[in-house]
């Protein structure tokens, strides 16, 4: 053919295969648990938000909040929107975490899913109150290897207990891909996306990018490294933390002040 014009009037798509497109998403929020000893700071929990589904496939089982793909948005504009109905707060940005795309992932048919990992700070969500609604719940997280070399992913909410067991399959470009020995309750595949979110976000926790993004824009260091052990499930020495994180931070001219605290100085992130 001559042009590109001519080339494009006599092909049609409809003489191949087309996937349907959704975007699923592992959004994130740390939330400090209750504390009877005013001495002590309170721990802090990582939670991690599911809806129950209320229709098939997998009715009533657990999953990341998604959809399918509009048209005229692009993939992260659909998560972005997803996250936003589920939660009534729009994340700044969201981390990409992988595609997923094995034929037999959905038994609707060939759906492909784009993952993403999103934080959101307890302060949006208190102020909304979408983290009450019957159908979406934060769940808190627990995902460690034991000697076997098998991940254990356990998500907890109120008396419900889900519980997947995973196999690491490959790590490249810092990114690991996780297959599913055991579903544990959740719907689809999303064990090992969820598994693959909670990799990434370690990894980025590492060099700070992420933890900031779980507090208030002004904050005391002792909350923000709580926010990095938590994510990264770690214990660090005071000493060491501050000395680590001195160059994303600034000090302000505030102080907070706690029944039985000393005050303690408000920090912000360094632009």
């Amino acid at each position: 053919m001559d042009s590109e014009k001519e080339f494009l009037k006599s092909y049609s798509l409809s003489d191949y295969d087309r996937p349907s497109v959704t975007a699923d998403v592992a959004a994130f929020m740390i939330r400090p648990e209750s504390q009877q000893n005013y001495r002590k700071n309170p721990e802090n929990k990582l939670l991690l938000l599911l809806i129950r589904r209320g229709g098939h496939p997998f009715k009533d089982m657990w999953a990341l909040p998604g959809g399918f793909l509009q048209r005229n948005e692009t993939v992260e504009q659909c998560a972005l929107r997803e996250i936003f109905e589920e939660t009534n707060v729009q994340p700044v940005s969201i981390l990409p975490v992988g595609v997923f795309s094995e034929p037999e992932r959905d038994p609707r048919g060939w759906i492909i899913s784009n993952a993403y990992a999103s934080v959101i700070s307890e302060e949006s969500v208190r102020q909304t109150g979408q983290d009450d609604a019957a159908d979406a719940q934060w769940f808190s997280v627990s995902f460690d290897c034991d000697e076997s070399g098998a991940y254990h992913l356990s998500l907890n909410y109120a008396d419900i207990e889900l519980h997947a067991v995973l196999a690491a399959e490959k790590t490249s470009f810092g990114r690991t891909t996780f297959r599913i020995l055991d579903r544990g309750g959740l719907a689809f595949d999303h064990a090992a996306i969820i598994a693959a979110a909670l990799t990434a976000l370690r990894n980025e926790a590492k060099n700070y990018d992420a933890i900031f993004d779980f507090l208030p824009e002004k904050f005391t260091l002792t909350a923000l490294q709580k926010v990095q052990e938590t994510i990264m499930n770690v214990s660090i020495l005071p000493a060491n933390f501050r000395r680590m994180v001195s160059g994303y931070v600034e000090e302000t001219d505030e102080y907070v002040r706690g029944e039985g605290h000393r005050p303690a100085k408000l920090y912000r992130r360094k632009k």
